[in-house]
């Protein structure tokens, strides 16, 4: 596909989603945030979103504030596990580089209000691999069809768009089957003594398991790991990531995804 046509593939996947308005917004290079709020996808100013774009513009996207809309997003999700997910449920999954994870855009069988959106994304996000820091229920997410300038200017891609007429759906007060894959197993001690560790180190825990459970190749893990600990870590993330994937690996539960 060409970049325009990703670009009305996603949008057309959200509206079949249910998802009928959106806030557009454009990070320029000096840091400025460009906004459109609150337009209906048929009325996105894309020709000039594509004109900040080849000036380094980074263009974003996010159903509009203000509404309950039946989707979650997932940021930063191993494309085999993103693309399991949209093999199970109607979902798009959007490639923001080829060394970097994917977005996740999750069908909902019913209207989520911002609040409800970022607990659902806080349940999933650990049990996807995703990054915990992207859960607040209006996070924005990258357009398809434009390039990536954090990527040194990747093609941001749907590589998939399912319309299977399965939506997740969104339950209170019990565990909820993970979109995909199966659920990871309860740990033996009393589960309140543990809460979900949330720092920087436990979500990249959890993050590394769910890959490896998924079946990912220990060294994709690895590097995937260094490149994400590596500013907060500096030279000791390649040692960290070591230690890190070789604790998970004695505990990981493959789960089957076929490959």
């Amino acid at each position: 596909m060409k970049a325009r046509e990703h670009t009305l593939s996603m949008i057309r996947w959200w509206k079949d989603a249910g998802v009928s308005r959106a806030d557009l917004a454009v990070r320029r290079c000096d840091g400025a945030m460009l906004w459109h709020r609150d337009v209906l996808l048929d009325d996105l100013p894309l020709p000039w979103a594509r004109a900040e774009n080849t000036r380094h513009g980074e263009v974003f996207i996010r159903p509009a504030r203000g509404y309950p809309w039946p989707l979650v997003f997932l940021d930063d999700v191993a494309e085999e596990i993103a693309v399991r997910i949209a093999r199970k449920y109607d979902a798009v999954v959007v490639k923001t580089s080829e060394e970097g994870g994917c977005h996740v855009w999750l069908s909902c069988s019913c209207s989520l209000d911002e609040w409800s959106r970022h607990q659902a994304q806080r349940w999933l996000a650990p049990r996807a691999g995703a990054d915990i820091a992207s859960t607040s229920g209006e996070h924005l997410g990258r357009l398809a069809g434009f390039k990536n300038w954090k990527r040194e200017g990747a093609w941001v891609n749907v590589i998939q768009a399912s319309h299977r007429r399965r939506r997740w759906v969104p339950r209170t007060n019990e565990e909820v089957p993970l979109p995909g894959v199966e659920p990871m197993p309860e740990s033996t001690d009393n589960p309140s003594s543990h809460p979900a560790d949330t720092s920087p180190s436990g979500v990249e825990w959890g993050w590394v398991c769910g890959m490896l459970e998924a079946g990912l190749p220990p060294r994709h893990a690895y590097y995937r790991l260094v490149e994400r600990a590596r500013r907060r870590r500096g030279r000791d993330a390649e040692r960290y990531a070591r230690k890190t994937v070789g604790k998970a690996l004695a505990r990981a539960r493959p789960i089957g995804l076929g490959m």
